[in-house]
């Protein structure tokens, strides 16, 4: 047995830290190198993003100089080691300008982590290729991938520390001056596309987003649900987490199904679509002090209204305003959606001290709100059947869908209950992107997509672009989109970016496992499907300026893309479709201009 302490270099300056070995309380769990840098050493860059799971690569650190995943590093490895975080990265206010600069985080959970994996390759002899096969360590919910690799050829530009020729800087969109940004402007942007309030700047790639678990008070109890539904306190995550009998989430090897049957009707098209999971990085968490009022669950966007929403009083609001708060007493867990914060204060009004409670990988994917699936059949003759998941809301949107896509028929929706997870109308575009894919594939053209909000998107998917040698080259995908001014250019491609990846995604591979007694199986944040860097198409966006008021466009993006894609992919009717393989060069119809 290693005693403790442990001693090693962290950012420059020997420490000694607590391995979890020796201690007076009733459980000592091992540490890893997370649980130390984070709740003995208060370095916040750290991020927990898989609890832990070594799979979404957020907790990412450099060990003498090489990246390693810290979460699932026991710490007495690293006896005598030189540790970097990015709070001791040197040329970190670099790397957070080159994000900043290229839309290359939005929330800002997993930039941190991706940044030390970038810096720690950083090597005369890297490339494109070393980068994006560097990111299949990583997992990012919001960006699409795309910018990352922009954000890196920025960091490398002549200017740049090695001062080796690399590629152009990447072109950034058409209209106003991306030289002297207004971050106000570019912070309302991003608030209208993430839909809650939103930070934009280098500080937010540093991991300075106001997570609530980073801005938890350092004596707070910490609070999980155990296997029971129970709440357990203690001191720290590691303990209340062995106290309260943590197993690890595993992806099973039983097969994702669809929940709903087709209506029964001639139909000329048809959707199934299955549970999927929102899949965003910060896993649910909120503080509170006795009689406070709890720390907002969302901080810097990222979920896409797949979190609820709170007021002051813990009473839903925005977004969130259809969903009925859990039914918490301070001691059970939730019983459908997760709702941390009202849990958090319970807990400190009945411990009479600041709690941080933080939800597993394991309690978002069991727990937390779900895209409806949907089986709907849609016919010539005027006729359209919707079969949802039971969903407050979602009828509303899936008929409005229709009908700003012009589909001026009969229309059926049939709200079927359904065990498993709880189900939100407020994720992106739920309901009303289905209605745009639908009528699209009756249309055999997607045309431009209104969305609630009045933007308007177009989207082309090509399969099989030809390049100059004459080989088949992957699947590209082009978007415009009108919402309003463009505020900032920057954040609203990455938004399209990230929608347009969102959309791929959804349409060809993300899928989470339900059993028929609505048991989650999928349990890690890899096994919901997410693609990967290396495998997202490219992705131009071209911006066009309108008057009026602001709306949020990334929405419109992600159903015109969803929509495009199918129908270039011909209409296969159950999602997920796989992804494209061997394919000759098909495409849907090409963007026209408005």
């Amino acid at each position: 047995m290693v005693d403790s302490p442990v001693t090693l270099t962290v950012n420059g300056r020997e420490v000694a830290v607590d391995d979890g070995s020796t201690g007076g309380g009733p459980v000592n769990p091992r540490l890893s190198l997370l649980d130390v840098l984070r709740d003995q050493l208060g370095l916040r860059s750290v991020k927990d993003g898989c609890s832990p799971q070594g799979q979404c690569g957020c907790c990412t650190v450099l060990v003498d100089g090489q990246p390693r995943v810290a979460c699932v590093t026991p710490v007495r490895r690293v006896r005598g080691r030189t540790v970097t975080t990015l709070e001791g990265l040197d040329n970190r206010d670099r790397w957070a300008d080159a994000f900043c600069a290229t839309g290359a985080s939005q929330c800002g959970f997993c930039t941190p982590g991706i940044i030390m994996r970038l810096a720690g390759t950083d090597r005369p002899d890297v490339g494109p290729a070393v980068v994006e096969q560097g990111l299949l360590a990583h997992l990012c919910r919001c960006t699409g991938w795309q910018t990352i690799g922009e954000a890196w050829q920025r960091f490398h530009l002549p200017s740049g520390p090695s001062g080796r020729s690399m590629p152009s800087e990447p072109s950034m969109p058409s209209g106003p001056s991306t030289g002297r940004r207004d971050l106000a402007a570019a912070a309302r942007r991003a608030s209208l596309e993430g839909r809650v309030e939103q930070l934009v700047g280098p500080e937010v790639a540093l991991g300075h987003g106001g997570f609530a678990a980073d801005t938890a008070p350092a004596d707070a109890l910490v609070g999980v649900v155990a296997a029971n539904g129970r709440w357990v306190v203690a001191d720290s995550p590691a303990e209340a987490r062995a106290l309260a009998g943590k197993v690890q989430g595993r992806r099973t090897t039983a097969a994702a199904r669809w929940p709903l049957e087709l209506p029964p009707g001639e139909w000329d098209v048809t959707l199934r679509t299955t549970w999927v999971d929102p899949a965003y990085l910060e896993t649910d968490a909120s503080w509170c002090r006795p009689g406070g009022t709890p720390a907002d669950t969302v901080a810097n966007g990222g979920a896409f209204g797949a979190k609820p929403v709170h007021g002051p009083n813990l009473e839903p609001v925005g977004l969130a305003a259809d969903l009925a708060p859990a039914a918490l007493d301070g001691r059970q867990g939730p019983s459908s959606a997760l709702d941390v914060a009202a849990a958090a204060r319970a807990l400190a009004d009945e411990h009479g001290r600041p709690v941080l409670v933080l939800a597993s990988r394991e309690d978002v994917a069991r727990h937390g709100l779900k895209r409806p699936p949907v089986a709907a059949g849609i016919s010539a003759a005027g006729r359209a059947v919707f079969r949802v998941v039971e969903t407050p809301g979602v009828d509303a949107a899936i008929t409005q869908g229709l009908r700003l896509a012009g589909f001026d028929g009969e229309v059926t929706i049939e709200q079927v209950a359904v065990p498993g997870p709880p189900t939100s109308a407020a994720l992106r575009a739920a309901g009303w992107a289905e209605a745009v894919v639908v009528a699209a594939g009756l249309a055999g053209r997607v045309g431009t997509v209104r969305s609630p909000s009045g933007a308007e998107a177009q989207a082309e998917v090509d399969l099989g672009l030809a390049d100059p040698g004459g080989d088949e080259g992957g699947p590209v995908i082009r978007v415009a989109v009108r919402c309003g001014p463009i505020l900032d250019p920057v954040v609203l491609r990455s938004y399209c970016i990230g929608a347009a990846h969102m959309a791929w995604s959804w349409l060809t591979s993300e899928a989470l496992a339900v059993d028929a007694d609505g048991v989650v199986h999928d349990l890690t944040v890899r096994s919901f499907g997410v693609v990967r860097a290396i495998d997202t198409p490219p992705i131009e966006v071209e911006l066009v300026q309108a008057d009026g008021e602001p709306v949020n466009g990334s929405d419109a993006v992600f159903a015109a893309v969803a929509a495009a894609g199918w129908l270039a992919l011909g209409c296969p009717p159950d999602w997920p479709v796989g992804a494209p393989t061997g394919v000759a060069a098909g495409r849907s119809e090409s963007i026209r201009g408005w």
